[in-house]
């Protein structure tokens, strides 16, 4: 991941709280903790959409 990459990143909050999102780079996903979300990266690709993201147990 490049410097850029991790600046954009840590711009990004979740739609659903606005809480910070953290980076999972095992499972290419931003995590919120708080909605108890991840959302994909596809390609480089954040997918914002909630209707995209994994629930999280």
């Amino acid at each position: 991941m490049t410097k850029s990459d991790r600046k954009m990143l840590e711009s990004l909050v979740c739609p659903v709280t606005r809480a910070p999102l953290t980076y999972d780079a095992e499972r290419q996903e931003l995590v919120s903790r708080a909605a108890h979300l991840a959302y994909p990266i596809r390609n480089g690709i954040p997918v914002m959409l909630v209707d995209e993201a994994r629930k999280l147990d």
